[in-house]
């Protein structure tokens, strides 16, 4: 029998044309049913592929509502309000670069579910992919091109790593967060949230109590079910376009070499998402032969090529990709710890 849950994965986008097709595709596979994408100030079609997308009744595409900077909770405030997200079973809250990996059953969401037992929510650690080397921006599925991370339960000496959150629809909701929803007061003892393992997750995350721990908690143990593969870097050219663009909450954040090398450890070597390859290929095509999207896709990917090599003719991008190129791909804290401990020497 078909699972009848109406999920519904909501983003925030800016110039992610190239990688919009790969994402749609993946959660469909998981057994999304529905997307609303929130887009701001795109200059390389992603908001024309949007478009396109929702009128062959895709997802549903608004612009972004933030008047400041403030572009994803102005986003996440205003999708509590629309009827594909309070229409949903259950809600998916994350970027286009997150891709859940769920190592049950047929790797759905419906298999998490039953395997965490039908909590109120469920939230999967971060698991961080490295741009290993990867120079050449290719039109591939990004997660066939990157197979190595940090181990997953660690991450720059941190064992408490990020999450983001499927939430159900009777979940006591406050308003959601990009990284996990926020429950009315006094509603905490009654929740019933799970991490990807399907223990309940720690009281401090629960209730908030903790700053440090409110988006995070121990990765050791909690993804037995299903981990969040997050591809930040993927490869060096699109890193330098990424820099350029800034990102949903901040525009025009730069990007320094500390943020690169902190999700830039290789150390780990985890190729079980790529068991969705075949299913993802074949659903990217059926998408792209809808509506003129193929064409589309096609038009942001030479966009994203442009953009990389007019970045290419500034000093300071040469001078980035230079740096970045060279860059070790220890974390820094780890090399600050080594080095405090004699074991590394000042290059």
């Amino acid at each position: 029998m078909a699972d009848e849950r109406k999920i519904t994965a909501v983003t925030c986008v800016k110039n992610e044309g190239p990688f919009l097709i790969e994402w749609i595709a993946y959660h469909r596979l998981l057994g999304v049913t529905d997307f609303l994408f929130y887009s701001n100030d795109c200059d390389d079609g992603t908001d024309t592929l949007l478009d396109a997308l929702a009128d062959e009744g895709l997802c549903v595409h608004l612009p972004n509502p933030a008047e400041g900077r403030n572009y994803q909770m102005e986003a996440l405030k205003d999708a509590k309000r629309q009827a594909v997200v309070q229409d949903a079973d259950w809600v998916w809250i994350a970027d286009v670069d997150e891709f859940p990996n769920i190592h049950v059953g047929d790797h759905s969401f419906a298999a998490l579910i039953e395997a965490c037992g039908d909590p109120q929510a469920i939230s999967l650690n971060f698991q961080f992919f490295a741009n290993d080397g990867v120079e050449d921006y290719v039109d591939a599925p990004v997660i066939g091109q990157f197979s190595r991370s940090h181990n997953p339960d660690l991450w720059c000496g941190e064992a408490a790593i990020e999450v983001k959150s499927l939430v159900r629809a009777d979940f006591p909701l406050q308003y959601y967060g990009a990284h996990r929803p926020f429950q009315k007061a006094k509603k905490a003892k009654g929740v019933t949230w799970t991490d990807g393992s399907g223990r309940p997750v720690p009281h401090k995350f629960l209730v908030a109590a903790n700053p440090r721990r409110i988006r995070r908690f121990p990765a050791a143990g909690a993804r037995a079910h299903a981990t969040l593969n997050h591809y930040a870097l993927r490869s060096l050219d699109s890193y330098l376009v990424k820099n350029d663009r800034g990102d949903v909450n901040r525009a025009n954040r730069a990007f320094d070499d500390t943020y690169w090398r902190e999700r830039n450890d290789p150390a780990w070597e985890d190729t079980s998402i790529q068991r969705h390859l075949p299913a993802l290929a074949a659903e990217m095509d059926a998408l792209k032969a809808r509506g003129g999207i193929g064409a589309l896709h096609e038009a942001s990917v030479t966009a994203h090529r442009a953009k990389r090599d007019a970045l290419l003719t500034h000093q300071s991008y040469i001078r980035m990709r230079r740096q970045l190129r060279r860059a070790s791909t220890l974390p820094p804290q780890e090399e600050a710890m080594l080095r405090d401990l004699g074991l590394l020497e000042d290059a």
